[in-house]
């Protein structure tokens, strides 16, 4: 009931999205209406010239009273007369042309914009969704759905269907003349039509089966090839570039097996058409050459006839082929609407408090939390962080330290009890508002393609270049960024891959000091480097620690006895609270981690020396 929900949801979301954008888009729209029925006129006008050529001027068959103009005409001036007709020829072409390119660029002006709405709204509904469904999805699915999905949609709502109204105004128009010209000979036509749309209906749910399955490899494609550039350090490090061209060629041959069943689908409805076409117009030409012999229409009948045939079956032929797209672009559709069916586990009150400054004072009661159901990360947990107390959470891997910063920072609800925050429940804070007002440096030191000083200023809007140098010097960074050529506008790689582990730490630390947070939190902020660049961390973390809530996650029990409050976490329970002496004091499970990484840390002090 949930996925129908959620895809229920998704549908009106999205409909809102077109509607929203149609509507602003409706004189764009009645522009290209208008070029469209200019086209279809252009094209029914088409070979009337060519009929008055033949009949009139080279065969010279009695001229009708309607066309009583033209007989005078063709007897005083025959040479004017033909030059003219030839000319408007060249005019219909030329005004049909025109249109024609009118159309095209204002529904494509249409389509760009539609793909630009999507995407807005699509972008802005992914940042908010939480990080448990980000958690769930590949990266790869959301990339192909943000750009692959997106593009398809361009034309479904703007191209085709102003294609298909055109088509089945030039249909209807040219099959009425047809059958004012000759009924015997329209009768032909329609007798093949049952036949084409009973055709063109299986083929085409075909081509939807085969497309929808093309677009899930699309995004398996996407997924594989984005885990592989994000991780081909580790390809490298480990040679296993065969073994990867191998898993590629494996999704390559698995999309490439579903896109030759899509275009061969395709194929065969244009050939269906093309066939049945080809035998009308044959047996058409045929009957219709007989009765202008029998002198019972003229060979201007015939052309005009035989010319309007090649017009209807072309638009079925267009219109197969418009299915296939549009087939394309309702499953795109269907998978853009259902992630936008999909809502934020956390979501802000109408009533939401914006946070202007935090004083820093937290309190959980009887918190309870788990990712997945029946295993609980952290189980009836309670403490106290007083403000501007320096706190640390140590423990063994999995005991639920990093799990508490999420909460703290609400990308996570706790399934039992409530976190106070200043003597507010944290639920009644704006998310936005909240995790501005909090510095957080996490254990992956994400950084962005840029320079190191926009890498910095990204934590907080329209930095200026002297908060950035101030952030820089509190976390131990300044010197090392002037050494670089370009100093604080050096462009680093992508995710910092052009400088050091403590290097891109620090930058990190800066980022969260930039906006001079009254509340700090570091995961693991010396986790994987050396003891020289975990020096500095740590001097910056003591020397930033003055006048601020600051809270640290870490397995390393080095420098604790800067620390005013140590909690010991253990299967996800506070086990142990105190201060580095008064735990060490207790002899129980942080006394027991400080032996064993006193003990590692003077074997490796003893093996260096050796």
């Amino acid at each position: 009931m949930r996925q129908t929900d959620i895809a229920r949801r998704g549908q009106v979301r999205f409909r809102a999205i077109i509607v929203s954008h149609l509507r602003s888009a409706k004189r764009h729209l009645a522009l290209a209406a208008g070029c469209l029925l200019g086209v279809t006129i252009m094209q029914l006008v088409a070979p009337w010239p060519l009929k008055l050529i033949f009949d009139y001027i080279l065969l010279q068959k009695p001229i009708p009273p309607s066309l009583g103009w033209f007989e005078g005409l063709s007897q005083s001036w025959p040479l004017t007369l033909l030059a003219g007709l030839a000319a408007l020829i060249a005019v219909i072409a030329a005004m049909n042309g025109a249109l024609s390119y009118a159309q095209s660029f204002v529904t494509s002006k249409i389509g760009h914009r539609l793909v630009f709405t999507i995407r807005q709204h699509l972008f802005a509904h992914v940042q908010g969704l939480s990080l448990s469904f980000h958690s769930q999805t590949r990266s790869g699915e959301l990339l192909t759905k943000l750009t692959g999905d997106t593009q398809t949609l361009k034309n479904a709502f703007t191209d085709i269907p102003l294609a298909v109204s055109g088509h089945i105004l030039t249909f209807i128009g040219m099959f009425v003349i047809m059958f004012s010209v000759n009924w015997e000979l329209s009768l032909i036509i329609l007798a093949t039509m049952p036949i084409l749309v009973t055709a063109l209906f299986i083929l085409n749910r075909k081509i939807l089966a085969t497309t929808r399955d093309q677009r899930e490899r699309d995004s398996h494609m996407t997924s594989r090839l984005n885990e592989w550039l994000s991780s081909i350090s580790v390809v490298q490090t480990f040679g296993r570039e065969r073994v990867e061209q191998d898993r590629f060629e494996q999704e390559s041959t698995k999309h490439l097996h579903t896109g030759l069943r899509t275009a061969r689908t395709t194929a065969a409805v244009t050939r269906v058409v093309s066939i049945i076409g080809a035998v009308s117009t044959a047996v058409t030409v045929f009957l219709g050459a007989w009765q202008v012999l029998k002198a019972r229409m003229t060979p201007g009948d015939l052309l005009v006839f035989v010319s309007y045939m090649k017009n209807i079956y072309g638009p079925i032929k267009d219109m197969s082929k418009l299915s296939s797209q549009f087939s394309q672009a309702m499953v795109s559709a269907q998978r853009i609407a259902d992630l936008l069916g999909n809502d934020p586990d956390i979501q802000d009150h109408s009533d939401a408090v914006k946070v202007d400054h935090l004083i820093g004072d937290i309190r959980l009661e009887h918190v309870s939390f788990s990712y997945l159901e029946g295993c609980p990360v952290l189980h009836d947990f309670s403490l106290q962080i007083a403000p501007g107390q320096r706190v640390a959470f140590v423990g063994p891997s999995g005991a639920g330290k990093s799990t508490l910063l999420s909460l703290l920072l609400r990308l996570y609800q706790p399934s039992q009890g409530t976190i106070l925050l200043d003597g507010r429940n944290l639920e009644d804070y704006e998310r936005e508002s909240l995790r501005h007002a909090i510095g957080v440096v996490l254990q992956d030191t994400l950084l962005f393609r840029a320079s190191i000083a926009d890498n910095i200023a990204y934590g907080i809007e329209q930095a200026t270049h002297e908060q950035i140098i101030k952030a820089a010097r509190e976390a131990n960074a300044h010197e090392f960024i002037m050494d670089l050529p370009d100093g604080y506008e050096t462009v680093i790689g992508e995710r910092g891959s052009t400088l050091s582990g403590g290097q891109r730490q620090r930058i990190c630390l800066a980022r969260a000091l930039v906006k001079q947070p009254s509340i700090l939190m570091l995961d693991e902020p010396t986790a994987s480097l050396d003891h020289r660049s975990a020096t500095y961390v740590r001097e910056a973390i003591a020397r930033i620690q003055a006048d601020r809530t600051t809270i640290v996650i870490t397995h390393h029990l080095v420098g604790m006895d800067l620390f005013d409050r140590i909690f010991v976490l253990d299967q996800g329970q506070l086990i142990e609270q105190g201060t580095h002496r008064q735990l060490l004091d207790r002899q129980g499970l942080y006394a027991s981690l400080y032996a064993q990484q006193s003990d590692a840390l003077l074997r490796l002090q003893s093996n260096n020396l050796t």
